[in-house]
């Protein structure tokens, strides 16, 4: 167990969304409205939530615009700080390996800024209590997660990840890309990252970790509400 709370999270918004056409030639993915707000703020909404309140965002593409846009995150009670990742186009651990001198290896909430999710999620994560490297993943899929673009889990006996990526024929399930992180996590991501450069993924890094025999943990957070916004699709679906 923590011997102290989890005090910060990382937010991944620095993506140019180039799935979504036009709607994203001159507003970043994560501010397009949902509901009345950018799309970012479920994410750290979800992290205020759960009693989480200094987090990070790593920005990239119109960078400037999300900061604008959400400010020092006073008027939704959190403390946003930004990190700039000039390799936007690259794989996600890039974002992930820019915020490392922030993070101070201490442990962090991670979560995807182009998710939809609730609360009740980060706080399921969190009440596992654990002090190993942890994915929260959904057993059930709802209609709305598109299974040919989500990243599958296989899981084995303990629980733990067996292994992990979009192209996995046997899996039994979806990746929410809400993850409990570690200094030891960091550690492989400074191994891999100068290793394969700017296609780095987060998937690479979890089968380094793995592969070199440490143990990464899973939270069913089955029955919790989460969404992927991708596509012009998954964003009108969002809205309804």
């Amino acid at each position: 167990m923590f011997k102290r709370k989890v005090d910060k999270g990382v937010i991944l918004a620095a993506g140019d969304g180039d799935r979504l056409g036009p709607l994203t030639l001159m507003c970043p993915k994560v501010v397009l409205p949902v509901n009345g707000v950018p799309l970012i703020r479920y994410p750290i909404d979800a992290l205020v939530a759960a009693g989480i309140s200094d987090i990070v965002i790593v920005v990239g593409y119109l960078g400037d615009k999300v900061m604008e846009e959400l400010g020092n995150g006073s008027s939704f009670g959190a403390r946003l700080q930004y990190v700039y990742n000039c390799d936007y186009r690259g794989g996600n651990a890039i974002s992930l390996y820019r915020a490392g001198e922030w993070v101070q290896g201490e442990p962090i909430v991670l979560c995807m800024g182009d998710h939809l999710i609730e609360g009740k999620l980060v706080e399921r994560l969190l009440d596992r209590q654990t002090s190993r490297e942890t994915l929260c993943i959904d057993y059930s899929p709802s209609e709305y997660h598109q299974l040919a673009e989500a990243t599958k889990v296989s899981v084995n006996r303990e629980g733990c990840i067996k292994d992990i990526g979009k192209d996995l024929v046997y899996w039994d399930a979806l990746d929410t890309g809400v993850f409990l992180l570690t200094q030891n996590f960091f550690r492989a991501l400074d191994e891999l990252v100068p290793r394969l450069g700017s296609e780095a993924e987060i998937s690479s890094v979890i089968r380094l970790f793995i592969n070199r025999g440490y143990r990464f943990d899973t939270c069913d957070a089955s029955g919790c509400f989460w969404m992927d916004v991708d596509t012009e699709e998954n964003l009108n679906m969002a809205r309804m």
